[in-house]
């Protein structure tokens, strides 16, 4: 069937709709219903040939492609939402409600206000909405976000220079581990495996296959191993150090504890009995909010 991807946000998650006998390049604007209402939405994938069963998804048509009186739409939601933010702002503080403001967003079709914020706990935030429902005389919805979806929004520098990956390019937020950084051998330090948002870094799915199969192939830090080198010869002996990119190991040969260890190569080794990767305690307690 054929289909396009729309998106409703700067690299949000995509969303694939029938093209409904349009010809339509990415870049182009739809309107389409969804289930929050009418919107209008970004094209960014073409028209293209997909299996939608396998995809698991029911097609919707979209309306039609977006005219110029849908654009200028569009832009007087931006204009409207900047002010709508600007009286949030007010009501938040004469409320004195422990929020955030992160994002104001209008509906395509004028339906209602979303106010996206933030907040370490539970907020009561019925009379705000009362407030600002009788400013605007529309529907409003606030939701609260987490420190990752406010990254996404608001977007950054990442520790590397460059602009944050979920603000330009990531539509979901992958899973991320305490457990990927302990096996690619990175510090623990949450200094410096933790974005700005404070949570893991999503750059450390990136390569996690790569580690994977690295991992598989190779012995791991505690390992007890027969080494047949054609330099040092055939001897068994306990690895105490990985390298998994270059392949290289620290052995220390076994009854020679006062010997300095020695390095080979992974293809020298034959495992007899593997070492684990494993958190301790310690570093699972200390580190565990880092995955939330």
């Amino acid at each position: 069937m054929e289909v396009i991807g729309v998106r409703f946000r700067e690299a949000g998650k995509t969303y694939y709709f029938s093209p409904n006998g349009y010809k339509i390049e990415p870049g182009q604007h739809v309107v389409v219903e969804t289930v929050r209402g009418v919107e209008c939405g970004d094209v960014v994938v073409g028209n293209k040939e997909a299996d939608t069963e396998s995809m698991g998804i029911t097609l919707k048509n979209i309306v039609r492609v977006a005219t110029e009186n849908d654009i200028k739409s569009i832009e007087q939601n931006k204009q409207r939402a900047k002010f709508a933010a600007k009286i949030a702002e007010e009501k938040i503080a004469s409320h004195n409600l422990k929020m955030t403001l992160v994002d104001v967003e209008c509906a395509f079709d004028n339906s209602k206000i979303l106010f996206y914020f933030t907040a370490e706990s539970r907020v009561d935030f019925r009379e705000l909405v009362k407030d600002l429902a009788g400013v605007f005389k529309t529907r409003i919805e606030l939701r609260q976000i987490g420190v990752r979806d406010e990254a996404k929004i608001l977007g950054g520098l990442g520790i590397c220079g460059r602009q944050f990956c979920c603000k330009t390019f990531l539509g979901d937020f992958n899973p991320v581990s305490i457990k990927m950084a302990k096996e690619q051998g990175l510090s623990l330090n949450p200094m410096k495996i933790s974005g700005t948002c404070g949570r893991l870094m999503c750059c450390l799915k990136y390569e996690q296959d790569v580690y994977d199969e690295l991992l598989s192939i190779t012995p791991k830090t505690g390992a007890y191993i027969t080494v047949n080198s054609p330099t040092m010869g055939k001897f068994n002996g306990t690895v105490e150090d990985v390298n998994l990119l270059t392949g290289r190991l620290k052995v220390r040969k076994e009854g020679e504890e006062n010997t300095p260890a020695v390095i080979i190569h992974k293809s020298e080794a034959t495992i007899i009995r593997d070492g684990k990767i494993a958190l301790s305690k310690e570093e699972m307690r200390s580190l565990r909010s880092l995955e939330r």
